[in-house]
């Protein structure tokens, strides 16, 4: 504590950040590892492994779902989600032609009690501020490790590295599963600039996007963690065919990014620093379930929380992306499972029930037994259950319910496809 309040003190009489991160020398690059030149002077190192395994060919075609959904926001923020099946359109569009049924439900009004006073005077309908139609068709099928077109992206959040994912990047390439996880900006052995600039969402975006365009096959899965998140419903907005499923950990609720004004990452670099011992012991309480000596272990052998107080502050500042909003997320067709540490003090577990609510296609797991870094305190559940994820696929193409399938003791986990004919009311936060 006395050298980082000394060191934080010549931060401050010099103007020069103290400890500046440098990648780390390393000579493993033929065990996997990779450094990607993503813009000129901006270095990523990338964990690649292709396992030498004999390649099977797929037996199943998997089932191609039809994505139909109607999106209305008004002016006061309210959200209005039509699920729309073969049976909603058929009735949309006869009530459009003015040839409604008499059974046919359009819109349905919920009133909070129910009694013999004269009807009120209707209200004049809202007119909408925004409305998005969504009609496509996705194909979904198991993706096995064996299969040659099928690659697994891991992506960490604040403060993270890829040694975050090395419990995940074990078991999947021994599974045959070729696997690719970077190092973001200023993390692990990536470049680190002394420019906030180069810290903002857009440019991690950026950086995102050059990899997984470098790496991407036919079928590709993202597998994102906190912050990390954020990059992969990006992506999965930018390349809607290329992904086949997608994995959020505790990556909280749909609400588009902005930094928090009244926050402690606002303070000058040099106080950081000096408060770096403090924010070690307190991501140690909040980020783990348990905080004992195996979790400190964990947090040295995975390079977690190690980064400069330059880049904790400007990544912290740069997270603004309005793009990503409620309707943002509600526009992704892609099946997704939402992985939440129930004793995660960094994203309350309602966040994630929001976004399950939210999203078209969303499996929601809660594990009662992990905080914010899950998949190091339960790799072997996670593992587990985002392996079962990676090898489910719908049972009929036409005909979607809500089911629950309990594979394991511990890893069992509810589908929960919204193909039916649902109306959903997102009311403003």
């Amino acid at each position: 504590m006395l050298t980082s309040f000394i060191e934080g003190l010549l931060c401050c009489l010099t103007s020069k950040s103290a400890n500046t991160v440098v990648p780390i020398e390393t000579s493993e690059l033929a065990d996997g590892y990779e450094f990607v030149e993503v813009k000129p002077g901006r270095v990523l190192r990338v964990r690649h492994i292709i396992p030498d395994r004999p390649i099977e060919e797929e037996p199943s075609q998997g089932a191609s779902v039809s994505c139909k959904r109607k999106i209305t926001v008004y002016r006061n923020g309210q959200l209005f989600i039509e699920n729309l099946g073969e049976r909603a359109s058929a009735e949309l569009k006869s009530c459009q032609n003015g040839e409604t049924e008499p059974n046919s439900t359009v819109e349905v009004e919920l009133a909070e009690s129910r009694n013999s006073s004269p009807p009120q005077p209707r209200k004049r309908r809202r007119k909408p501020k925004r409305t998005v139609v969504i009609d496509c068709e996705r194909k979904i099928s198991a993706c096995k490790g064996t299969h040659s077109d099928v690659v697994l992206f891991f992506i960490h959040g604040v403060g993270g590295s890829l040694d975050i994912w090395g419990s995940q990047l074990e078991f999947f390439s021994r599974l045959g599963y070729e696997v690719i996880a970077p190092d973001l900006a200023g993390h692990g052995a990536s470049s680190a600039p002394q420019i906030a600039a180069a810290y903002t969402f857009y440019a991690l975006a950026e950086d995102v996007r050059i990899i997984f365009k470098r790496y991407a096959k036919k079928r590709n899965i993202l597998i994102g963690h906190s912050y990390g998140v954020s990059f992969c419903t990006f992506l999965a907005h930018e390349f809607p065919d290329q992904i086949q499923k997608m994995v959020m950990i505790n990556g909280g609720g749909p609400t588009a990014l902005e930094p928090s004004l009244c926050s402690i990452f606002n303070l000058p670099t040099c106080v950081l620093h000096c408060l770096s011992p403090l924010l070690a012991w307190s991501f140690l309480k909040a980020g783990f379930a348990r905080q004992g000596a195996r979790e400190k272990q964990l947090l040295k052998e995975n390079n977690a929380f190690n980064v400069s107080s330059f880049v904790l502050r400007a990544m912290m500042s740069g997270q603004y992306w309005p793009e990503g909003d409620e309707v943002y997320h509600a526009e992704l067709t892609v099946p997704i499972l939402l992985v939440h540490g129930m004793h995660d003090k960094f994203v309350p577990v309602e966040e994630d029930q929001r976004m399950a609510e939210i999203l078209l296609m969303a499996f929601l797991k809660v594990l009662e037994d992990g905080s914010h870094m899950v998949m190091m305190e339960c790799p072997e559940t996670v593992n587990t259950l985002l392996h079962e994820f990676l090898l489910w696929e719908p049972y009929s193409p036409k005909h979607y319910t809500e089911t629950c399938t309990v594979p394991a003791k511990d890893t069992d986990f509810c589908v929960k496809t919204l193909f039916v004919v649902t109306h959903l009311v997102i009311q403003p936060m």
